[in-house]
């Protein structure tokens, strides 16, 4: 598998910052290069670029089709976390998300 750029967005970008540890820490047990930085929405623009995925707060869901029509011209996949691993900040859950899309 190839490395892996992932851009996680929530409000203020700090919960979801949790999150991206957890999901790094799954990915190097793993034997897999993912690299997870958390964000605001308004820096979006900003990443989308230099990633392979947008994950987004499942408290942000109402964003989806924005982010999904700022990626639409790039191979930038997005997707909504579940609140099953997000509330539990379960990076092994997430991680397993994530690789479901490739």
């Amino acid at each position: 598998m190839k490395d892996l750029s992932v851009l996680l967005v929530c409000g203020s970008g700090a919960s979801s910052g949790f999150m991206g540890t957890s999901i790094s820490k799954a990915a190097k047990k793993k034997g897999i290069n993912c690299k997870v930085v958390a964000r605001s929405k308004s820096e979006v623009d900003s990443y989308i670029d230099s990633i392979d995925m947008v994950m987004i707060g499942p408290h942000m869901k109402h964003i989806k089709a924005e982010i999904e029509e700022k990626a639409a011209d790039k191979d930038v996949k997005v997707m909504v976390m579940k609140k099953s691993y997000y509330s539990l900040l379960d990076g092994e859950a997430a991680l397993e998300h994530i690789l479901s899309y490739y």
